[in-house]
């Protein structure tokens, strides 16, 4: 009798055993297509977010399956997100291999360590350089050429920090570990060698801030209206020498003082400086 009893509870605990075991693994299976389901409702999103983007910042994208078939700009963006999981994963050698590829068939070099927002625009993009410690923000715009590049060969953050909704013109560069401030604008081939402030627009070879700083423009960047700081610098010496050179002439005439200088004749025609753009 006891032998039976020592059976038949042995087999109640091994049939309770096998029934919890299903039930954990049911749980298991249920959590496990619960987080699943989740990832691939956080995927969807953000790809329609990034087809938002494009639409929202380029006039010539008409409707969303255009968008997602024929802007390199998007597809790089997307191959990077996957290179950039590799990378976190440790699994660097695939993660480069990855990025190479992108690289080849969009014309767009980013590196997989490099972190980029959402909302990113990258308009065109051939010949865009991202860095392995860079950094670019939400919302950013980036048109063709820009480069995002580093100045120091030691393994530290070394290239530029940029910060949500900077618009960034075509072939400009930005170098080194600096920060670019949010909402901040850099023209078209500019070369940014020192921290941008946060909503400045730059412009120049060195980057230098257009004055008045708090002065904007109504498009996110409008290329052909950015002024040339230099240009204004050199247009404001010219018509402060101008100005000294009348005052000097007319104290001469009050004091009876022979004007023994030779005629001074400008190297161009006219009164007013030529344009900067040779127009």
């Amino acid at each position: 009798m006891l032998s039976s009893a020592c059976m038949s509870f042995k087999r109640d605990a091994s049939a309770s055993t096998k029934r919890d075991a299903v039930a954990s693994t049911k749980r298991d299976a249920v959590a496990s297509t619960g987080r699943l389901a989740e990832r691939i409702r956080q995927v969807v999103e953000l790809v329609r977010e990034d087809v938002r983007a494009v639409r929202a910042n380029d006039p010539a994208a008409r409707y969303p399956l255009e968008v997602a078939l024929v802007y390199p700009g998007l597809h790089a963006l997307w191959v990077h997100r996957g290179a950039h999981a590799l990378w976190r994963s440790h699994i660097k050698l695939g993660a480069r291999i990855v990025s190479h590829a992108n690289r080849f068939f969009t014309g767009i070099d980013i590196h997989p360590a490099a972190r980029i927002g959402r909302g990113v625009f990258i308009d065109h993009g051939m010949g865009i350089v991202i860095g392995e410690t860079a950094t670019v923000g939400d919302g950013c715009i980036l048109y063709k050429g820009v480069v995002l590049g580093g100045t120091s060969l030691e393994r530290k953050v070394r290239h530029p920090q940029v910060g949500d909704n900077v618009v960034i013109g075509s072939n400009a560069c930005i170098l080194g570990a600096i920060h670019v401030g949010n909402h901040a604008r850099i023209g078209s081939g500019s070369v940014v060698v020192a921290d941008v402030a946060p909503e400045a627009t730059v412009v120049g070879v060195p980057a230098r801030v257009i004055v008045p700083k708090h002065q904007r423009f109504d498009a996110a960047l409008d290329h052909a209206a950015l002024p040339d700081p230099v240009i204004d610098m050199i247009r404001s010496l010219a018509e402060q020498n101008e100005r000294l050179r009348e005052r000097v002439a007319l104290l001469e005439r009050k004091l009876g003082v022979a004007d023994a200088e030779p005629p001074f004749h400008l190297p161009y025609d006219g009164e007013e400086l030529p344009r900067a753009d040779g127009g």
